[in-house]
C-alpha cells in the first residue's frame, strides 16, 4: 500500500472516530444538562448548520451569497402554515421535508436568475431577495389576510434539539461528500478561474445552480423546526437580515481553508453572541463588531489558520531574535486605550457595575488579540512589510 494512501486512510479513521464520539456526546447531552443548555445547544447547532450550508457553495466558489435568511424564512413560514397552534396539518417530519423542497426550488429559481452575476452584484441581488420576500409577506398579511404574524405549535425542547441534530448530521455528511466529489472539484475550479473551468468542459452554470439549491435545503429545514421554538413569527422575525450576514461572519471567523473551520467559527461565534446578549445587552453589538473587525484585520485566515501558523512556529522555533516592531507595540497600547474609551462610552447605561464589566471585557478582548500578534511577531510569522515590520 502506498504510504500516502495509508496516511490518508489513517487520518480518515481518526476523524471518523472523533466525529462518532462527538455525536454520541451530543446525543446523550440532554440527559445530563438543564433545559437552558439544551436550548443554547439547539441555537448553536442551527448556526453551525446554516454556516456549513453557506460554505457548501460560497466557500469554494467565492460567491458571496446573502440569501441565507430567505431560505431560512421560507422554512419558518412553511412550518407556520402547516404546523399552526390550532393543530398540525401534516406530521412535522413531513413538514420539514416540504420546507427543504420549497427552499430547493427557490434556490433553483434564484440561482438560474442570479448566478450569471458576479462579485458585489450577486451579493446585492441575493440580499435584495430577502427584503423582497419580507416586504411581500408583510403586505400580503396586512392587506389580504388582515393579520400580522402567526403562532406556531410548541414542541418539547429535547425534541427540537434531536431533530436539529439529525439535520446537522445530514448537513455535515452532504458538505463532506460534495467537497470530495467531482462537484467539489468543479466548484474549486470555478472559484480559482471560472473562465478556465468553462473551457475545460465544466458546465459552470449548471454546477453552480445545483449546489446553490442543495445548500438551501438544509437552511429551509432548520427554519421549519426552529419555528416551533420561536412560537410567534412574522416577516421581520422569519426573514431577519442579520441571518444573511451571520453565516458569512462565522465562516470567516473560523477559517474557510479547512472543512472544520466554519464549524469551529460558528460554534464559538454563536456562544459569544449569546454570552454578550445576556451579559451586556447594551454593549452587545459594539463588542461583537469590535471582535469581528479585529478578526478580519489581524486573522484573515480565521481561528484555524491562526492556530495552524502558531503550532508551526512553535515547532520551527523563532526565525529571528529581533524584537517586535514599534507598530505592534503602539497597536497594543491603542488596544488598551480602546478598552478605556469603551468604559466611558457605556458608563451612563446601567450604572457603574455594567460599565466596568463592559470596559473590562472589551479591554481583555483587545489585549488578547494583540498579545497573540506579538507572539506571532516574535516567532517570525509576521514577515517584513506586514503591519510595518
Amino acid at each position: 500500500m502506498d504510504i500516502t494512501t495509508f496516511t490518508s486512510n489513517k487520518r480518515f479513521q481518526i476523524w471518523g472516530i472523533s466525529l462518532l464520539v462527538v455525536l454520541a456526546a451530543l446525543a446523550t447531552l440532554p440527559q445530563w444538562v438543564g433545559s437552558y443548555y439544551v436550548v443554547l445547544l439547539t441555537f448553536i447547532l442551527m448556526y453551525i448548520l446554516i454556516t456549513v450550508s453557506w460554505t457548501i457553495f460560497s466557500g469554494p466558489t467565492g460567491y458571496m451569497s446573502l440569501a441565507s435568511a430567505a431560505f431560512f424564512g421560507v422554512g419558518v413560514y412553511t412550518s407556520a402554515i402547516l404546523f399552526p397552534m390550532t393543530g398540525a396539518v401534516l406530521p412535522l417530519p413531513l413538514i420539514i421535508v416540504i420546507a427543504g423542497i420549497i427552499s430547493f426550488i427557490l434556490g433553483l429559481l434564484v440561482g438560474a436568475l442570479t448566478l450569471r452575476l458576479k462579485g458585489i452584484y450577486f451579493a446585492i441581488f441575493t440580499f435584495g431577495l430577502v427584503l423582497l420576500i419580507q416586504r411581500f409577506l408583510l403586505w400580503f398579511e396586512m392587506n389580504i389576510t388582515a393579520t400580522r404574524g402567526r403562532f406556531v405549535a410548541t414542541l418539547d425542547n429535547n425534541y427540537i434539539y434531536y431533530v436539529m441534530l439529525v439535520i446537522f448530521v445530514a448537513t455535515l455528511l452532504t458538505a463532506y461528500f460534495i467537497r470530495r466529489s467531482r462537484f467539489g472539484l468543479a466548484l474549486q475550479s470555478i472559484g480559482e478561474n471560472e473562465e478556465a473551468a468553462a473551457h475545460i468542459g465544466i458546465n459552470v452554470t449548471l454546477v453552480k445552480v445545483i449546489i446553490f439549491a442543495i445548500s438551501a435545503v438544509f437552511m429551509g429545514a432548520a427554519g421549519a423546526i426552529m419555528a416551533s421554538k420561536l412560537i410567534y413569527i412574522d416577516p421581520y422575525i422569519a426573514f431577519n437580515p442579520l441571518l444573511s450576514f451571520m453565516p458569512v461572519l462565522m465562516a470567516i471567523f473560523g477559517g474557510l481553508g479547512q472543512f472544520y473551520g466554519p464549524i469551529i467559527g460558528a460554534a464559538v461565534f454563536a456562544y459569544l453572541q449569546e454570552f454578550l446578549k445576556t451579559e451586556f445587552p447594551f454593549a452587545y453589538m459594539f463588542t461583537f463588531g469590535l471582535v469581528l473587525v479585529m478578526v478580519m484585520v489581524f486573522m484573515p485566515s480565521g481561528l484555524v489558520g491562526m492556530i495552524q501558523r502558531l503550532l508551526a512556529s512553535l515547532k520551527e522555533g523563532p526565525q529571528e531574535k529581533s524584537t517586535p516592531s514599534w507598530t505592534l507595540i503602539f497597536s497594543f497600547l491603542f488596544g488598551i486605550l480602546g478598552g478605556l474609551v469603551s468604559w466611558f462610552i457605556f458608563r451612563e447605561r446601567r450604572g457603574a457595575r455594567v460599565h466596568l464589566k463592559v470596559g473590562g471585557v472589551v479591554t481583555i478582548i483587545v489585549i488578547a488579540f494583540y498579545l497573540i500578534l506579538l507572539l506571532l511577531a516574535y516567532l517570525g510569522e509576521l514577515r517584513s512589510g506586514y503591519f510595518g515590520i
